[in-house]
């Protein structure tokens, strides 16, 4: 079949992946320029995850990718430590920068299949036995299927299943990140063992996290929902910097880092409801379909929605509407971790009282150890089937179907 995927970070070249292993003619379209360097840390987690990782046969290179593991330290406006969140719960068991990962997955598929960027979808028009798309940059084309990939804001989505409101939640908070260095730069000299200090300061409704010389500054604040303008940095800049305009500590430092970073990146925490990711020969992966800003397992959801999205088009033949019926129903309840929980009152808490109580959480083994166990439930629950077709039917990473 022709499939045509739109974007180019992780979902997109994921899925293509494994299109492309199956036999299909894949395209791949991606409005930016060129694939996006830098960003935020993200980490895999688990079996489920591993499993899907080396069947990709990246588990070793993103080792070798890694991000440093960090463990975060709270701390007061005067440096004092109040309490130390261990890097196992916020990374992972293995974290990478995301231009890192999409680099790597790049790499690995640009042979196979056919990149277009500096483009995007802007219509689609579906017939019985094909997809008509009409490109913004003016080409057309038809396709068997159609991907959306594209994030929180997948324009795919809106095309085939409604507007963005409709499925799509601000969940009172935004966020920004900048200052991440391009692939490879943070390794040539990187300790293996944890770096002692990454600070977190908080104020009520407000966080900052410094980053260092070789990991993007973070910020994350609460908020009504903004009138903003998603393509102008210049004006998201300036709102960050009105948000934490009397914050103490080392916020001006922060600020200033933002205000110089070529790398830059600002959007609200949201969450995406749906109840099925498919509409006629239109399916969507990754943040397109259930993402959860920040609330963790969004690039684990991807890189498994991927490998079930492929197996299950393999084993039914290509009957998509098979196919599409199976992928609805294993990723509706393998991704309920996120349609649940809202990260911004975690890392931004609105007082000082729930800024303590976050804290002592950290100080208290019993509950870390429940954390730590709700997490690894979340991030094994789904028994990934054999896909036989794909070449895994005697794989002892498989797992029962």
């Amino acid at each position: 079949m022709k499939a045509l995927i739109s974007g180019a970070s992780i979902a997109g070249p994921a899925t293509a992946f494994w299109l492309s292993r199956a036999g299909h003619e894949v395209t791949v379209v991606e409005q930016a320029a060129s694939l996006r360097p830098g960003g935020q840390a993200v980490d895999f987690k688990g079996a489920t995850h591993r499993a899907v990782l080396e069947r990709m046969g990246l588990w070793e290179a993103v080792h070798d990718l890694r991000a440093e593991p960090v463990d975060a330290h709270f701390v007061d406006a005067d440096g004092r430590v109040l309490a130390v969140m261990p890097h196992e719960f916020s990374g992972g068991d293995v974290e990478i920068a995301r231009g890192d990962l999409a680099t790597l997955l790049f790499e690995r598929t640009v042979d196979d299949v056919e990149y277009v960027f500096g483009d995007r979808i802007e219509t689609l028009h579906e017939r019985p036995d094909a997809v008509e798309v009409a490109f913004a940059g003016g080409r057309t084309g038809e396709f068997d299927l159609v991907v959306g990939a594209d994030g929180v804001h997948s324009g795919v989505r809106r095309l085939a299943f409604g507007p963005e409101e409709e499925y799509v939640r601000f969940l009172g908070h935004y966020y920004a990140v900048a200052g991440a260095q391009p692939i490879g730069a943070r390794h040539a000299d990187a300790p293996s063992a944890v770096r002692p200090s990454a600070p977190w300061y908080n104020e009520p409704g407000r966080l900052v996290v410094v980053g260092g010389s070789k990991a993007p500054a973070l910020v994350v604040f609460a908020s009504p929902r903004l009138d903003y303008d998603r393509r102008d940095v210049a004006q998201q800049k300036r709102i960050v910097a009105d948000a934490y305009a009397n914050v103490g500590w080392r916020v001006p430092e922060v600020l200033e880092r933002i205000e110089a970073a070529d790398d830059f990146s600002f959007d609200g925490l949201n969450r995406v409801h749906m109840d099925r990711f498919t509409r006629g020969r239109v399916a969507l992966v990754g943040d397109a379909g259930y993402a959860n800003t920040l609330g963790g397992f969004g690039t684990g959801l991807a890189i498994v929605g991927a490998f079930v999205l492929a197996g299950e088009l393999a084993e039914a033949d290509g009957d998509h509407r098979t196919a599409f019926a199976r992928y609805d129903e294993r990723m509706l309840r393998y991704s309920k971790v996120a349609r649940t929980g809202n990260a911004g009152p975690f890392l931004a808490p609105p007082s000082r009282m729930r800024i303590a109580m976050r804290n002592s959480t950290f100080r208290n083994r019993i509950l870390f150890a429940g954390m730590m166990k709700l997490t690894d439930a979340f991030a094994t629950d789904l028994d990934l089937p054999a896909y036989p077709r794909l070449g895994f039917a005697a794989r002892g990473d498989a797992r029962r179907s």
